[in-house]
């Protein structure tokens, strides 16, 4: 056989804190060979980001290799090479490129993206400024962005994260490296930029006859881009094999725990609770002994499994797994709980009503002069959502879906709208004209779970304290009364009581979330806004939050408004389903309805575009590229908003006329001009009519 490109062998990278030794790789071997991609995937704090840096000595102090060879090329141990060397800073960037995880954090804002396009260039090859800028030019094109002869004298905070993330994979490409590392590349953008870029990385690899090294927690991303996959959990790889081997044939409780987790597009098929892995994954200061997954396997041996390390198994010639048991048994039935629909009564009058509701932002102006001019964020918004149900709200970044959300739990002012809230006395209530002492009471009925579980919480405040604030800004407890409030509601949403004079930093990301959910639900509200309230998380942690919700639903009677542009997730927790584009609702249906028929091109892009986790489905569902970058907000184009990015234009109308939001059949409503005539692929259809409207 060929030698591998690139082989770790017992690798062991160790950060030494004031705490103790954080073992964060712990023995690795992993083999990648040349023309091929592998992916690591596994939950955070497993150690797949650490590995992918060691490789290239990028571990931040006060972590360093203690142990292991990092062959590159069957010859140069990268591993026993001095971090800040020469011939290390030859390798890195000339031999082996890299794409990092936050596009807009790891491009300077001081500078513009020709100017560290061109010093990669340059530092590597022996260019002058203007053929730098050349190849610089040529490098934006080939990964495919427009105009890229003006994109390459533009700032990073002028492009949107789909096009800095291809301005780094135009870096670590420009000097034609045999390996990309791309580390959670995609894991901030939206699921159409994602499924553009993985395509971009799975043809560039093609083209460059190079090999990768792919790391992600998305299986659904694995499936599309992967030859091979290596499982890892705390600092060690578990099970490595082939792609169809680790989804078809998994052997370590670990890899099939994780492929459960995963919320799956049904088309409208019965809805199953998500198999969630128990806990979470164990602090590096307290790994546990034997094997490191026990604490949390369901089929763990006892006085085998929490004592002694599990010896590598073979089951072909690529597939092996770490684990005691020769056969993990069959999983259990009630592990797959069927849920079942949330009913109205009928007749009942709605919870919220939103009409023509618009939240414009003024560019420019001041004290003394008028605005250049306006974004519409939301911009003449209707929906709808019943008592009890759960409305998901979905598209992508920009389209106004978050400022909706705030709109309604009136955290800023909308421009011009109703808001028509039904109090508990059964009258409604317009929400955009009510301020002061009663816009303080609606507070308390309608609260807010925000998106990012590490930014949301003060660091400064204890857990008692931030989940009883609500409570004593509304003078509903104080005292003992307040302690006991917050102690129920922290064990109703899987924490401990006693966790209440911590700080926030204490907790996972999971748990965080859990606290945010807490400070939302103590006031006993009736409506929940839930903005993209698990994207920050891990596949299995999210599954604990997705069940956690739909069980404080069933026993509260909440209304959940969810946002997300994540549609396997909007299509597991929601009864229907309001898309929106560019501020504007294109399409309102039920989810089974919606999910197997869109009647929007719009639609059935954002459903093409969602990773399915299984190999035998890969390249088949893609659609024409409707391209990375929103129209600009404070200038939509005429006609249909979507017309610029649509595969199905088919008459002068879609550029001209604005559709109306129109009626097809009970309960569904589509605006787009030829709805009735199109045949969009659903979930579980490639049906498509050649030609087509917008």
């Amino acid at each position: 056989m060929e030698e591998p490109l690139l082989t770790i062998e017992g690798l062991r990278t160790h950060f030494f804190t004031s705490e103790g030794v954080l073992k964060a790789v712990d023995g690795v071997d992993l083999a990648v060979p040349a023309g091929k991609t592998v992916c690591l995937v596994g939950e955070s704090g497993c150690g797949k980001s650490v590995t992918a840096r060691s490789i290239l000595q990028l571990v931040d102090k006060p972590g360093r290799i203690v142990e292991g060879s990092i062959r590159w090329k069957g010859g140069l141990d990268l591993a026993a090479l001095d971090p800040t060397g020469e011939e290390i800073r030859r390798v890195r960037g000339g031999e082996i490129g890299m794409v990092f995880q936050e596009p807009m954090a790891s491009l300077s804002p001081m500078y513009t993206v020709g100017a560290q396009l061109s010093q990669a260039l340059r530092l590597h090859r022996d260019l002058s400024k203007q053929q730098a800028r050349e190849e610089g030019v040529a490098l934006l094109r080939k990964v495919g962005i427009p105009n890229a002869e003006q994109r390459f004298d533009a700032y990073p905070f002028q492009l949107s994260g789909g096009m800095c993330q291809r301005v780094m994979i135009a870096i670590a490409l420009c000097c034609d490296p045999a390996l990309l590392i791309a580390d959670e590349p995609t894991t901030a953008l939206d699921v159409t930029t994602q499924a553009r870029i993985v395509d971009l990385m799975v043809d560039l690899r093609a083209q460059n006859d190079m090999a990768m090294l792919f790391i992600t927690h998305d299986l659904g991303v694995v499936a599309e881009v992967a030859d091979e996959v290596a499982v890892m959990y705390l600092g060690k790889v578990v099970e490595h094999g082939t792609v169809d081997e680790i989804f078809n044939d998994p052997r370590h409780p670990y890899t099939r725990a994780l492929l459960r987790s995963i919320p799956k597009l049904r088309g409208g098929a019965a809805r199953r609770r998500l198999t969630a892995i128990r806990g979470m994954v164990p602090s590096l200061r307290q790994v546990p002994e034997g094997c490191s997954f026990h604490s949390r396997c369901d089929h763990a041996i006892e006085g085998v499994c929490d004592t002694t390390a599990p010896p590598p198994k073979r089951y072909g010639e690529a597939h092996l797994a770490y684990c005691h048991l020769d056969e993990v048994p069959a999983e259990r039935l009630d592990r797959a709980v069927q849920v079942t629909g949330r009913s109205v009564a009928e007749g009942a009058e709605p919870l919220l009503r939103v009409e023509g509701l618009a939240m414009r932002y003024p560019i420019g102006g001041g004290l003394f002069r008028k605005p250049a001019g306006f974004v519409r964020a939301v911009d003449g918004v209707d929906l709808t959502i019943l008592p009890g149900q759960t409305l998901g709200l979905v598209g992508e970044s920009g389209c106004g879906k978050t400022t909706l959300g705030r709109c309604v739990s009136r955290l800023i002012e909308p421009t011009a709208g109703r808001i028509l809230y039904r109090a508990e006395s059964g009258d409604e209530v317009d929400l955009a004209t009510v301020s002061g002492a009663r816009l303080k009471a609606y507070r308390r009925q309608i609260r807010m779970i925000f998106q990012d579980p590490f930014s949301s919480l003060n660091p400064r405040m204890t857990l008692q304290q931030i989940v009883g604030e609500p409570l004593k800004t509304n003078g509903i407890a104080g005292g003992s009364e307040l302690r006991d409030r917050v102690a129920d509601m922290l064990t109703r949403v899987g924490l401990r009581p006693e966790y209440m004079q911590r700080y926030p930093h204490a907790f996972s990301g999971g748990q965080r979330q859990r606290i945010n959910i807490a400070r939302a639900l103590i006031t006993g509200p009736r409506l929940v806004i839930a903005d993209e309230p698990v994207s920050a998380l891990d596949v299995s942690v999210r599954a604990q939050i997705l069940n956690l919700l739909t069980d404080l639903q069933e026993e509260l009677g909440l209304t959940y408004l969810f946002i997300s542009h994540d549609l396997s997730v909007v299509e597991h927790i929601s009864d229907r389903v309001t898309v929106m584009y560019l501020g504007k609702v294109v399409e309102d249906a039920d989810t089974a309805g919606l999910y197997r028929r869109p009647r929007h091109p719009y639609t059935e892009a954002l459903l093409d575009a969602v990773p399915v986790p299984d190999p035998a489905l890969r390249r088949e569902r893609r659609t024409p590229d409707t391209g990375d970058d929103l129209p600009d907000p404070a200038a939509p184009p005429p006609g249909c908003r979507f017309h610029t990015r649509c595969a199905h234009v088919r008459s002068e109308s879609c550029r001209t006329a604005v559709p109306e939001l129109r009626a097809y059949g009970e309960k569904r409503l589509a605006a787009c001009h030829h709805a009735a005539e199109l045949t969009l692929a659903g979930v579980g259809s490639t049906a498509r009519e050649v030609g087509t409207g917008g």
